[in-house]
């Protein structure tokens, strides 16, 4: 699979990117419990090995600890060096309490603090992670296009906008990407969201195709019932019942059109959201080397018209009805 231009920047990048949200590890509201950071670092090595060229993280995913992985597994990385994207907007203060400001000094002092994280002169490209307060977004697009102009960051982007919401943003400077929710159990964003992006020339790189885990065929009702305190997913419907028996209902027939082709579950449910047009390219996340293995088939594989209509099927008698 070629690489994607995304959106207005001259970056080229792959289909599939890696997210370094559970990278953070615990000790924060949406913490995937205990992670070590060694087994972080090999995860991300494989992602590049495997032909992965960027990684998307932000400051909150640990409270800064998953922009210091990253840095850390691209210093020691002998590849080509990839793109590191990451975002602002999410502040904590030192009860470890996180809230959002999209307020210029803010901003400007998150960026000052993910270059040092990230140990690089400028970030790739700046996404502005959820647009609240919703009446500061005005003031914090235009603290990014001015980070822009100094050279700190060279592509700006947002993160969970809606339409409305990227028209105000664009009548201040140009959006790079959108980075929304996407896979067969979110698509909300089909409706408007990425007829609008398509039609402005907006790349999308979508988070959570497979449902923060849900849709990767290592999930049990034993193991969503086994989920720490700690692990944010432990209070989510979609790994609870009566969503969850559905879901690994779904995850089963998404094996069965992977085993035709001796691909992995994951890599199915990666394909299905790339086969949009408007889907520039898809993260995933990896807690190990193993599991990015798995993901890593999603690079060059298509599913067929009859797999697309299978999923579809299931979709609209079992989820939209379910």
């Amino acid at each position: 699979m070629k690489n994607r231009k995304l959106g207005n920047s001259d970056m080229e990048i792959t289909a599939v990117g890696f997210g370094s949200w559970a990278v953070g590890g615990s000790g924060w509201v949406y913490g995937w419990g205990e992670q070590d950071d060694q087994q972080s670092i090999e995860a991300i090595h494989q992602a590049l090995d495997s032909g992965m060229n960027w990684i998307d993280t932000a400051p909150v995913y640990g409270l800064g600890h998953s922009e210091e992985v990253v840095a850390r597994a691209v210093k020691g990385y002998s590849g080509t060096k990839p793109y590191v994207f990451t975002k602002c907007s999410m502040v904590w203060n030192e009860k470890r309490e996180v809230s959002n400001s999209l307020k210029k000094d803010s901003i400007r002092k998150e960026c000052e603090a993910s270059l040092r994280r990230l140990q690089t002169d400028a970030i790739d490209l700046y996404q502005v992670h959820w647009p609240n307060p919703d009446e500061e977004i005005e003031e914090g697009w235009t603290e990014l296009a001015r980070l822009k102009e100094e050279g700190k960051i060279r592509w700006i982007g947002v993160s969970n906008f809606n339409v409305d919401q990227m028209r105000r943003a664009q009548a201040i400077a140009p959006i790079t990407s959108l980075q929304p929710p996407y896979s067969m159990l979110r698509r909300g964003i089909e409706a408007d969201i990425l007829p609008f992006t398509e039609e402005q020339g907006i790349g999308v790189i979508v988070y959570s195709p497979m449902l923060s885990g849900m849709l990767t065929g290592g999930m049990t009702k034993e193991r969503a019932a086994a989920l720490p305190a700690d692990d944010w997913r432990s209070r989510n419907p979609e790994f609870q019942e009566p969503k969850l028996s559905r879901n690994l209902e779904l995850v089963n027939l998404l094996k069965l059109i992977g085993d035709r082709h001796d691909k992995s579950v994951p890599a199915v449910a990666v394909a299905w959201v790339l086969r949009h047009p408007a889907v520039t390219g898809a993260i995933v996340g990896g807690r190990s080397a193993a599991q990015v293995k798995g993901v890593s088939e999603a690079l060059g594989f298509q599913l067929t018209r009859e797999e697309v209509t299978e999923i579809e099927d299931f979709i609209e008698t079992k989820v939209n009805l379910g």
